[in-house]
């Protein structure tokens, strides 16, 4: 039966329908999904075996929760997708402002409705997308602005004193009644404002001007925070916190293949530049592993995270140069190019909170040093590693390389390069192709381009090469041997 048909509270009776409480449904739609082997959370990934096991604990537990993490750890994600767990309409009192259930009104408009129409009560419904509000705690929010306050508009218009309770005008949080509520930023929200939460969480009622209410509300609060906040910006109140039955701390991601998930689903390219720009596999892996460097550079304030959005923007930055190029030499298709990782700079720049030492550098050189040291920990992975220290005269698979460059001036690669022109001028370095064709010999044509000029920046990396960076692309040159010719 559609029981959205359903227009009058009696015919809601005859239904059968059942009220619920929003924790209840909660528990009771995650269980059916748990044993029917159901995604709960879609597109949250990383958080399989940590995460959500304690979030669906939390849900079965009937608790309100609060997420502790970083910033871009999916914290407001996963409330938001709790949505999914609720019924898909639930009916209401029409006209009323808190959603009163029809079963169990608790506003005075809905009490009296129901005391004069009985059963011919009118009836709407709510859909389970409307359920779901959201504040984020900033300085300037009241106790008005989520409890309520008395509207003198509302006395005067009706004529009513300020002892009547009908001047109340309820706040974000009696609104969203039967709803998710979450406060984002919690410690961000001032002391005094987190003590008139005390009673909606506990008793589940709420105190308005001395008002005498006793509004059974019914809630799933979903709070996040951010550790950073509680030294740099403010703290959760102790009774507070005792008051919030599960807290959860989120994570980066561990790995960076889930991180390479994550940012391609949130990437939200343009349908012709994933067309037109090629991406080697490697040049992902790249990517993602400049997040991790962050995390442990000397550089870069551990305490305020990196954000799984610096990756993203990071790769949106990265295939719009690659487009860029392309378009301006005319050419239909191009691949990706490490020097490409240049555009990504400013994306970094932004993300990250630098100590001292890394404000001292700047933050363009904490950047580039971010991306060559994604490629340092790559290369070994893929090729000989290359030790600090070497025995005279021993032999390594590097020699020919060098050599080629001591007895060449060396190659340029400008950033507008042409495709043609680019590919020749790394097919020119037979002694790179030999190698490739030792150690990765399955490597896939379109990307042998690419891994060519990582070895190029990886012998940088390990101080077998140098190079130059000038206005308008790279310089690869030996190390010593020009030095050693100008003389």
């Amino acid at each position: 039966m559609n029981l959205t048909k359903i227009k009058t509270f009696g015919e809601l009776k005859k239904a059968g329908y059942e009220s619920k409480s929003i924790k209840e449904e909660l528990r009771q739609n995650l269980i059916e999904k748990i044993k029917n082997n159901q995604t709960v959370f879609e597109g949250v990934h990383g958080y399989e075996d940590t995460v959500i096991p304690e979030l669906e604990r939390a849900i079965l537990s009937k608790h309100n929760i609060n997420l502790l993490g970083l910033r871009g750890q999916a914290k407001t994600r996963l409330a938001r997708l709790m949505v999914k767990l609720l019924d898909e309409y639930i009916p209401i009192v029409e006209g009323s402002e808190i959603n009163d259930d029809p079963f169990n009104p608790i506003s005075r408009y809905a009490q009296e409705t129901l005391k004069e129409k009985g059963e011919k009560t009118p009836i709407s419904w709510l859909h389970r997308d409307e359920r779901f509000s959201e504040k984020l705690a900033t300085p300037d929010v009241t106790v008005a602005d989520l409890i309520g306050d008395v509207d003198p508009i509302k006395a005067a218009n009706l004529k009513l004193s300020y002892a009547d309770d009908r001047v109340i005008h309820f706040g974000m949080i009696p609104r969203a009644n039967r709803c998710i509520f979450v406060i984002n930023e919690l410690p961000d929200l001032q002391a005094r404002i987190q003590v008139a939460l005390f009673n909606i969480l506990q008793e589940g009622d709420i105190q308005i001007r001395g008002f005498k209410l006793r509004m059974a509300l019914d809630l799933q609060f979903i709070f996040t925070a951010n550790p950073e906040d509680y030294t740099n910006r403010g703290s959760i109140v102790t009774p507070l916190k005792d008051r919030i039955g599960s807290q959860i701390l989120t994570h980066y991601p561990k790995t960076v293949e889930i991180a390479k998930t994550i940012t391609e689903q949130e990437a939200n390219l343009e349908s012709n530049q994933k067309e037109h720009v090629k991406v080697p596999d490697l040049a992902r892996e790249i990517l993602e592993q400049i997040s991790f460097e962050a995390r442990e550079s000397e550089y870069v304030d551990e305490k305020s995270g990196i954000s799984a959005r610096m990756s993203i923007t990071a790769f949106q930055n990265l295939l719009s140069t690659a487009e860029r190029r392309a378009l301006k030499n005319g050419d239909k298709e191009t691949t990706l190019r490490l020097g490409d990782f240049m555009g990504v700079i400013p994306s970094i720049t932004g993300k990250v909170e630098l100590v001292y030492e890394g404000e001292q550098e700047g933050a363009a050189f904490v950047a580039q040093h971010l991306i060559e040291n994604s490629i340092k920990t790559i290369f070994p992975e893929l090729f000989p590693k290359i030790e600090k220290l070497e025995k005279q005269d021993a032999e390594n698979p590097y020699d020919e390389i060098t050599h080629w460059f001591f007895e060449s001036s060396g190659i340029e690669l400008p950033d507008d390069l042409s495709e043609s022109e680019y590919q020749k001028a790394l097919k020119d370095i037979q002694p790179i192709q030999e190698l490739i064709n030792k150690y990765q010999p399955e490597i896939p044509e379109k990307d042998r381009y690419f891994l060519t000029e990582f070895i190029l920046w990886g012998l940088t990396s390990y101080n077998k090469l140098s190079k130059h960076r000038f206005s308008k692309g790279i310089q690869f040159q030996d190390l010593y041997g020009n030095y050693i010719n100008n003389l």
